[in-house]
C-alpha cells in the first residue's frame, strides 16, 4: 500500500497512540467524578491542554476541545450571532477566503440572513489575493476568515500579514490551521489572531477531536450546552479523555519534528512530481500542478495536479485497485462528482478540474515509495488514454 492522502487523514503514531491506552483501559474514569480514578482523568485534560497551548504558542487557558476542526470553526461564526442580535439598525459584515473548507463557508451560509457575507478572491496560485481585503473592511466589519493552509492544492496564505492588518483595524482574526499544523510552525502571537482552528488527525492524532484558540474565551458561545465545568463552560458533554490525551501527544510529538516534516514534504512533492513527468514522456498526456510549482517548494504535504485529459474519478479507482490512495480533493466533498470549488475559485477550467488529483504525502513514505506511485499514476492514466481512444 501507498498511501498519497494525508489531507484527509493520518495515521496515528506509535508514540500517540502509547498515551492513549491507559485512558481506554485502567485510567477510565470520568473527568467530572472527584474520586481518584475521575481527578486522573482531569489531570491527563490539562495537561493535554497544556501540549495543544505550547503547539500554538497560546495560554492553555485558551484551548477549548471540540471534536475537530469542523466543529472549532462553526464555533467562531455562530459566536457572532449576538453581534447581529444586538446590532439594531447596523449590517455587520464578515470576510472569508474563497476557497476556505466547507465548515468554514458552509457555517457562514447558515448565519448569512444576519450578516453581510464577502468573500476575498482567489488568485491562480491558489493563495487569496490580500490586496482585495483592505478595500473590503469597512465600520462595520466584525470578522475576518482565512485558513493558513489550503486543503485541496497546499497553497499557503500569507497570515502573519492579513493578521496584522485585520490587528491595526480593530477586526477580528480567525485562521483554520487544521492543514498547517505539523507542516509549519503555528504561532498565535505572530498571527495576531483571535481565534485558531486545529484538528488532532492531521497530525498522527487520534479522529474525533479537535481544538480552537480563542484569544478571550467571553468572545465564545457554545454549541452544545450542558454542564458548566466541561471546558470553561462552553462545550457541554463528557470530554473524549483518550482522544485528548492522543491530541496532546501529537502535538508533543510533532513540535520536535516539523523541521523534518517540511524538508520531506518539499523532497517527496517534487519527486512525485517529476517522477510522473518523467513517466508520461511520449505519451501525449501532461502534468501540471494547480496553483505553479512553487506549491512543491511549499512546506505543505500536499499537491493538486492536472493530468491533462484523464478523468480523476476514474484514475482514482484504478488507483486504488493497485493500492495506491489518493483523492480528487476534500474527504469532506469526496463522494459529490461536481468539479472542486476550491480549483474553480482559482479560475481552472471544469473539465481541467475534473481531470486533478490531490496527493498529500508523510514521513511514513520513502523515495522509493512515490517513485512507485508516480509511474504506477502514469501507467492508469495511458491506460485510460488509450481506452478513450479505442
Amino acid at each position: 500500500m501507498i498511501y498519497l492522502d494525508n489531507a484527509a487523514t493520518t495515521r496515528i503514531a506509535d508514540e500517540v497512540l502509547a498515551e492513549m491506552l491507559p485512558f481506554l483501559k485502567q485510567e477510565y474514569g470520568n473527568p467530572g467524578s472527584n474520586y481518584e480514578l475521575g481527578r486522573n482523568a482531569k489531570k491527563a485534560i490539562e495537561k493535554a491542554r497544556e501540549q495543544v497551548a505550547a503547539f500554538i504558542n497560546a495560554r492553555p487557558d485558551q484551548i477549548i476541545f471540540t471534536s475537530g476542526g469542523s466543529e472549532a470553526n462553526n464555533m467562531v461564526f455562530h459566536s457572532m450571532m449576538p453581534c447581529y442580535i444586538n446590532s439594531g439598525a447596523i449590517k455587520w459584515n464578515i470576510i472569508a477566503g474563497g476557497n476556505e473548507h466547507d465548515s468554514v463557508l458552509n457555517s457562514l451560509m447558515s448565519i448569512k440572513s444576519g450578516f453581510d457575507i464577502r468573500l476575498v478572491p482567489v488568485l491562480k496560485t491558489g493563495r487569496v489575493n490580500v490586496e482585495s481585503i483592505l478595500p473590503m473592511i469597512d465600520d462595520n466589519t466584525l470578522l475576518v476568515s482565512v485558513m493558513h493552509t489550503n486543503n485541496e492544492t497546499g497553497a499557503i496564505n500569507p497570515i502573519e500579514e492579513i493578521g496584522e492588518l485585520c490587528d491595526e483595524r480593530l477586526v477580528y482574526f480567525h485562521t483554520d490551521c487544521v492543514q498547517a499544523a505539523g507542516c509549519s510552525h503555528l504561532d498565535v502571537q505572530k498571527f495576531n489572531c483571535d481565534f485558531l482552528s486545529l484538528s488532532s488527525h492531521k497530525i498522527h492524532g487520534p479522529k474525533g477531536v479537535g481544538a480552537l484558540f480563542a484569544k478571550d474565551l467571553n468572545g465564545v458561545l457554545p454549541l452544545i450546552y450542558g454542564g458548566h465545568e466541561q471546558e470553561f463552560g462552553l462545550r457541554g458533554g463528557t470530554q473524549n479523555v483518550p482522544g485528548i490525551v492522543g491530541f496532546g501527544a501529537a502535538c508533543e510529538y510533532m513540535m520536535s519534528r516539523i523541521d523534518l516534516e517540511q524538508r520531506n514534504n518539499r523532497l517527496l512533492k517534487q519527486v512525485f512530481f517529476h517522477e510522473l513527468e518523467y513517466q508520461l514522456m511520449g505519451s501525449g498526456i501532461t502534468a501540471h500542478v494547480n496553483g505553479g510549482e512553487q506549491i512543491l517548494s511549499n512546506e505543505s504535504k500536499t499537491a493538486n495536479i492536472l493530468i491533462g485529459g484523464v478523468d480523476a474519478e476514474t484514475l482514482l479507482m484504478l488507483l486504488d485497485s493497485a493500492n495506491v490512495y489518493a483523492s480528487a480533493g476534500s474527504a469532506c466533498r469526496s463522494n459529490e462528482q461536481e468539479p472542486s470549488r476550491t480549483l474553480l475559485s482559482m479560475g481552472i477550467d471544469p473539465e481541467d478540474a475534473r481531470c486533478s488529483i490531490r496527493i498529500s504525502v508523510s514521513s511514513d513514505l520513502s523515495e522509493s515509495d512515490v517513485r512507485t506511485a508516480a509511474k504506477i499514476v502514469a501507467d492508469k492514466a495511458k491506460l485510460i488514454r488509450s481506452m478513450a481512444n479505442g
